[in-house]
């Protein structure tokens, strides 16, 4: 699967392996396996760690459908049926993970995670981060509560990231409709964010999986500016250079137009109520990215110039 990967610690006193403790040294991270690969989070992991040359075991349910470099080892298996992950954990020294299955199988996964495996990095919520955006009740919110419950009494050393609005959902809400024309029917238009682009989360993962310093940490990402999705719209409009017509709609059209593109009732509407609960105040915006890389978030209209052509044409 690919030779081993140095991480330089510094005078951390975990994991010696037979240096002296108190001197620089390194941490030997021979495999990282990574759970929920073929999303956007998990593939910007997997290219980062593959610029880190780290050894990178990814679990997909179809190999064959995966399209990633031949210096991933691909191998399947279900989160839904935790028996099937147990030969891949197998000399994997941390793992990444993105629950992506029913909560039913978590227990089932998480304990056959720590039979094997020192370190994981979870991507969480934002559960404790104090902005009404955050607050608003949903499956998702406890799901991650629960895993994190399990995490902690586990054994494992472990690192949770909480990321507020990824600047990625503005291809599964705006892109379709910039698309097809130059017209953006959106509800809450006032409402701001600070959403953070997928490369930033996946570069403080690739850190906390392979650099010491980063157990028991709760990293609340965001990006470096509050943005009214109003604002957010335009900026797409000047990456594609083309003026967009912003209109706003009431939450009950918005309900309308999500259930004809077959969108979750409840995720519609925890995200109108999130909406709805931020308008008035700025958005949530920490500098964690900043503190961990010493290099600047990337702004929400660099991502959208790098993403511009998903806006023009359908990936």
């Amino acid at each position: 699967m690919g030779g081993v990967t140095e991480c330089d610690v510094g005078d951390e006193t975990e994991w010696g392996y037979g240096r002296n403790p108190r001197v620089n040294r390194i941490v030997i991270v021979n495999r990282v396996f990574v759970i929920g690969s073929t999303g956007r989070i998990g593939r910007e992991v997997v290219a980062q760690l593959e610029i880190r040359d780290t050894a990178v075991r990814a679990l997909t349910r179809d190999p064959e459908a995966a399209k990633f470099s031949s210096k991933v080892e691909l191998v399947r298996g279900d989160l839904t049926s935790p028996s099937s992950l147990d030969a891949h954990l197998d000399g994997v020294d941390a793992v990444f993970l993105v629950w992506t299955a029913p909560p039913v199988s978590v227990a089932q996964v998480l304990e056959r995670i720590a039979k094997r495996v020192r370190r994981i990095v979870f991507l969480s919520a934002p559960l404790k981060t104090p902005h009404p955006l955050f607050q608003q009740p949903n499956p998702r919110r406890a799901l991650a509560e629960q895993i994190e419950r399990l995490i902690e009494s586990s054994g494992m050393e472990w690192t949770f990231l909480r990321p507020g609005m990824f600047a990625a959902n503005a291809l599964g809400w705006w892109a379709p409709q910039i698309r097809a024309d130059d017209v953006v029917r959106w509800p809450h238009l006032t409402s701001p964010s600070a959403p953070v682009a997928e490369s930033d989360i996946a570069a403080i993962v690739v850190r906390a999986l392979c650099d010491q310093g980063h157990a028991g940490a709760e990293y609340v990402l965001t990006g470096p500016q509050s943005l009214t999705q109003f604002e957010q719209i335009s900026q797409i409009g000047r990456a594609v250079g083309r003026p967009l017509r912003i209109e706003e709609i009431s939450p009950d059209e918005a309900r309308r137009e999500f259930a004809a593109a077959s969108w979750s009732p409840s995720v519609v509407n925890m995200l109108l109520d999130a909406w709805a609960a931020a308008i008035g105040s700025a958005a949530f915006v920490t500098a964690t990215f900043e503190e961990i890389t010493g290099k600047p978030a990337m702004t929400f209209q660099q991502w959208a110039a790098d993403h511009a052509a998903e806006f023009r044409h359908s990936a």
